[in-house]
């Protein structure tokens, strides 16, 4: 369960080894039976389970590294593993292993006047590349998706989390090699030299079919502006939790401080609070003080400042901020059309919440708002592909092309028409 250091210093060329592999391994994966498929991740679950002692003495060395880096609270948050986290990925791994098969599946299937019955069916999309930062469950959750979408993937985690990730993939490793299948189908990029990634974006000289980054802005930006075949966008997750002047103040108050504060690093955390004015006398002061209570910083327009000591000053920065820590931007809106434009001019189109009892306030936020994931009356934490049934996720696509939302194993997967006939000649 050792971490492999990289000896070769020529990234170009062991980068497309690493994609040679990968494509070799994707095409027997795409043929593989749901079975064995099953079996690995069953025994890739219990290789985390039967490894936990080695694989929390290596994520101890990505937290040292961590902690002398100076990282932040909610940075070491995302990275740290404790037992049950890793009860939670061993879990999320049976849980993938039980899913449909998704990979010959009939989308749809319709006749022909001349007789023909065609129908759409769900195949791999081949070798994915994932590019992420800091959190180890990444890992396990992209590797096992992609196998169960019968699909091959070159994993690129963050220098951070380099022994975590390395002691995961092994586990991952095990399961396919102990179900006779391709142990190349998950690969960790065995060096955290950044010019790895430009080769990724590059195709690996046609062997990644798509590339997949989770991470912060930076990161998305840069694959995004760099690659050369497709991508699936995860931009940051840029949340807003609007309180409708008909929002029940014991669901307002539960919502916002579960949406903001129980995990505040994932990209489902809240970080702009929207209030509407007519609430403001009863629900703006107790929603604060719970989030206070829970050591939140407020940041707040000037009516916010006005009415809450604590609150420091919205600065036009804020409201475009992802925070990833116990930092809340707040602002009172006239009207719910005034939260839906302040909603549209600032999201990142990741996932937004309206607390609310009015139908038509709920119905009016749905329509009008394009972001991937849309919440009434519930913690924006639950913009996760396991609290959705997917039984894990990739991250939260947030483009409109292919893939929207938590990108699971139905995700992963392309389609291709069978025609079948019996003898029909074209006129």
């Amino acid at each position: 369960m050792s971490v492999v250091e990289m000896v070769s210093n020529d990234i170009p060329a062991l980068m497309l080894d690493i994609g040679r592999k990968a494509r070799a391994a994707a095409s027997k994966l795409a043929t593989a039976s749901a079975e064995r498929k099953h079996a690995a991740l069953v025994g890739a679950a219990q290789a985390v389970s039967d490894h936990q002692a080695e694989i929390l003495a290596a994520n101890a060395l990505d937290m040292e590294n961590a902690r002398q880096k100076g990282m932040t609270h909610a940075f070491q948050d995302r990275l740290f593993l404790t037992e049950a986290r890793l009860n939670g990925i061993v879990d999320a791994l049976r849980t993938i292993a039980e899913l449909p098969d998704p990979v010959g599946a009939v989308i749809s299937e319709w006749d022909r006047p001349n007789g023909l019955h065609i129908e759409r069916v769900r195949t791999p999309l081949g070798v994915i590349g994932v590019i992420y930062e800091s959190r180890p469950n990444v890992t396990a959750d992209a590797g096992a998706l992609c196998l169960k979408s019968g699909n091959a993937v070159i994993l690129r985690g963050g220098s951070d989390s380099a022994h975590s990730s390395r002691a995961l993939v092994d586990c991952l490793r095990l399961g396919l090699k102990q179900a006779g299948l391709p142990e190349d189908g998950v690969q960790l990029v065995p060096t955290t030299d950044r010019a790895a990634v430009g080769e990724m974006l590059k195709g690996l000289s046609g062997n990644i079919d798509v590339i997949v980054p989770r991470g912060g802005k930076s990161l998305v930006a840069r694959v995004q502006s760099e690659a050369r075949v497709p991508v699936f966008a995860h931009l940051e997750g840029l949340v807003h939790v609007y309180i409708d002047r008909s929002a029940d103040l014991e669901k307002a108050v539960a919502i916002t401080l579960n949406s903001k504060m129980r995990r505040t690093g994932i990209c489902g955390a809240a970080e702009t609070l929207l209030v509407h004015k007519e609430v403001v006398s009863t629900h703006l002061k107790p929603i604060i003080d719970a989030l206070v209570a829970k050591g939140c910083e407020i940041r707040g327009d000037a009516t916010v400042q006005s009415l809450i000591a604590q609150a420091k000053p919205a600065t036009e920065e804020d409201w475009k901020t992802e925070y990833e820590d116990a930092i809340i931007s707040v602002k009172i809106v006239d009207s719910l059309e005034a939260a839906i434009a302040h909603v549209e001019h600032y999201s990142s189109h990741h996932t937004e919440a309206i607390i609310a009892e009015d139908p038509a306030a709920v119905e009016k936020f749905f329509s009008e708002i394009d972001s991937a994931i849309l919440v009434h009356n519930a913690s924006t934490q639950f913009a996760d592909g396991g609290e959705f049934g997917f039984g894990g996720e990739i991250g939260i696509a947030t483009g409109k092309m292919h893939a929207r939302g938590p990108v699971g194993v139905e995700q992963l997967t392309s389609f291709k028409y069978r025609v079948r006939g019996s003898g029909q000649l074209r006129p």
